[in-house]
C-alpha cells in the first residue's frame, strides 16, 4: 500500500567504499531538498562495500523517486527501503548524566530495568547506555529525566535490518 502523506522511512544504501561516495549520496539529498534524519556509515563483511543507514521522511512516491536517484549514482550497488517490509531496528544511546547521591540506587535500577547499562558509575553522576527501538529510546531519556539532571545525550540514529527477504530492494546491473 502506498501512502501520499510524509512517512518516516529507513533506507539502506550499498555502495562502493571509495573516496567521495558519502558526499555524493548527501549531495542527492540536499540538491533536492530532502533532509536525512539520521545517518550511519559503516564497512561490511566486503572490504570494497560499505553501507548507509539514513532515516528521512517524505511519502511513497517521494522516497521511491529518491531510491530511483540513489540507484543512478556510480558508486551505489544496492538501494532497499526497509519499511516497506518486517524489518528490526534499534538506536544506542549514550547519556551523561547527574545523579544526587540519594537518587543514585533509583536511578540505576530504572536502568536495568529498562534494558540498558550503567558504563561509568561516579560519585555524582553516571555514563548510561541503552540499545532500543527510537520510542523506547525517546521514553528512556524523558524518564532519566526525572530522577537526573541529562548533561548531554549522544544517539546513533537508526540502524536497521531486513527480517527474511529484503522488501524493496534495487540493484543496479
Amino acid at each position: 500500500m502506498l501512502h501520499d502523506t510524509p512517512m518516516r522511512h529507513i533506507i539502506a544504501i550499498h555502495l562502493q567504499n571509495e573516496a567521495g561516495a558519502l558526499t555524493r549520496v548527501a549531495g542527492l539529498f540536499s540538491t533536492r531538498g530532502y533532509n536525512i534524519e539520521s545517518l550511519s556509515v559503516a564497512a561490511t563483511d566486503d572490504a570494497t562495500v560499505s553501507r548507509i543507514t539514513l532515516v528521512t521522511r517524505g511519502s511513497d512516491s517521494v522516497v521511491q523517486q529518491i531510491i530511483s536517484q540513489l540507484n543512478k549514482l556510480i558508486d551505489v550497488v544496492s538501494v532497499e527501503d526497509m519499511t516497506q517490509g518486517e524489518h528490526i531496528e534499534r538506536e544506542l544511546v549514550l547519556l551523561k548524566l547527574k545523579v544526587r547521591l540519594e537518587q543514585s540506587d533509583a536511578v540505576r535500577g530504572y536502568v536495568v530495568r529498562a534494558g540498558g547499562r550503567v558504563l561509568d558509575p561516579a560519585s555524582d553522576g553516571f555514563i548510561v547506555e541503552l540499545t532500543a527501538s527510537e520510542q523506547e529510546v525517546d521514553q528512556f531519556v524523558i524518564d532519566l529525566g526525572k530522577g537526573a539532571e541529562i548533561v548531554e545525550v549522544v544517539r546513533s540514529g537508526a540502524l536497521g535490518i531486513s527480517r527474511l527477504e529484503r522488501a524493496q530492494r534495487s540493484r543496479r546491473d
